[in-house]
């Protein structure tokens, strides 16, 4: 455990200047660290090597709430995810074998790309949508806003526009209906932003959220899922409407969004208005290059390819952070993290070798 000097500092969170961070308004004092999420099995595992809970079973009614803060706090972030609760969507999935290292005993589960849920209008009208204004789907957000530490803030996902019209239709049948069925896909992209604006309005009365974060796919290596045209009449036009409520209430709009997405950048940037871009997968963009062209305009996050961090050694993990860092840390609008997620396969030291590494930058 000794390796890790972030384990021998304080970790004092300041929300605010995160948002500062992500804002550009400066080159921060420290490096700031974001992901859009860990992993379950890799939060226990971190829990579970430095003892952060002692004394707190899983079985505690706010186990998950406690583990993310104490998770979370250990690292040095400031602020944790949360979102409206019970709001599942019904979907298709596949299922297969997990064979990460810190793997699920009942396997990974992956969306049915041929056909959803919806594919007919008989379907739409029968499907059973979740109700966002629920009165205990904010049962969570409330838990945060009385027990998260001051310094820490929430951030909350929402906004998965092309994602839902992929997974409630099945992609196959999406690219189908495109050109046989638009009326069906317009009906069901109206539900998605109706939805989605019940949400972000129940989001946006709890102070401490102080971020809304859209997490929503729109390609893949080499391009976009549908069209750019598809793409800004179904999609964009929902996430403009959220960054705009967003931003009305003084809270920055980021985006998670997978893919090459040089078609609609800057629609996203210019039209959509986003404040930060997340997910970066080097044979798509470097982060490094993206801060000297679109990383002008808004924040980045993240970056550190999860293919790499995978496969690499500490050395040249820490290599690689500091060569992200010189390069797009000054100037603010830069935070450190992977380039998705942390995934249960990634090797649990090489992603705490890059967190500690963000720590020693600015030592």
């Amino acid at each position: 455990m000794a390796q890790y000097g972030f384990l021998c500092r304080p970790h004092q969170a300041d929300w605010r200047a995160l948002i500062d961070n992500l804002l550009r308004k400066d080159t921060p004092k420290r490096v700031h660290h974001m992901e859009l999420f860990h992993d379950d099995e890799v939060r226990l595992a971190v829990l579970k090597r430095f003892n952060l809970l002692p004394g707190v079973k899983e079985d505690d009614g706010h186990f998950a709430g406690k583990s993310l803060i104490a998770l979370n706090r250990f690292l040095g972030f400031d602020y944790v995810n949360c979102i409206l609760g019970g709001l599942a969507f019904p979907l298709n999935y596949v299922k297969a074998e997990d064979t990460a290292p810190l793997k699920r005993s009942d396997g990974r589960s992956y969306m049915e790309e041929h056909r959803g849920p919806i594919t007919t209008p008989e379907e739409f009208e029968k499907y059973p949508w979740p109700d966002p204004n629920a009165p205990q789907a904010t049962r969570d957000l409330e838990w945060f806003s009385e027990n998260l530490p001051e310094d820490m803030c929430i951030m909350s996902h929402t906004g998965h526009f092309a994602e839902y019209l992929c997974w409630l239709m099945g992609y196959e049948s999406l690219c189908y209906a495109l050109y046989d069925n638009r009326g069906l896909v317009r009906a069901l992209a109206d539900k998605i932003l109706d939805f989605h604006v019940a949400e972000v309005k129940r989001l946006l009365q709890f102070d401490r959220v102080k971020v809304i974060w859209a997490s929503d796919d729109m390609g893949f290596k080499t391009g976009l899922m549908i069209s750019a045209a598809d793409m800004r009449e179904f999609v964009l036009s929902g996430h403009k409407k959220l960054a705009a409520m967003a931003h009305a209430a003084g809270r920055p709009y980021l985006l998670h969004c997978c893919g090459k997405l040089t078609d609609i950048l800057d629609d996203l940037t210019d039209d959509v208005k986003i404040d930060g871009k997340h997910s970066f997968e080097d044979t798509i963009e470097d982060v490094r290059q993206a801060k000297g062209t679109y990383g002008r305009k808004i924040a980045l996050i993240g970056g550190v390819d999860v293919d790499f961090l995978c496969r690499a050694d500490e050395k040249a993990i820490r290599k690689r952070v500091r060569e992200t860092l010189d390069v797009c840390l000054p100037g603010g609008g830069y935070a450190l993290g992977s380039g998705n997620s942390v995934a249960n396969y990634v090797p649990l030291d090489n992603y705490l070798a890059m967190v500690d590494e963000g720590w020693r930058y600015c030592s």
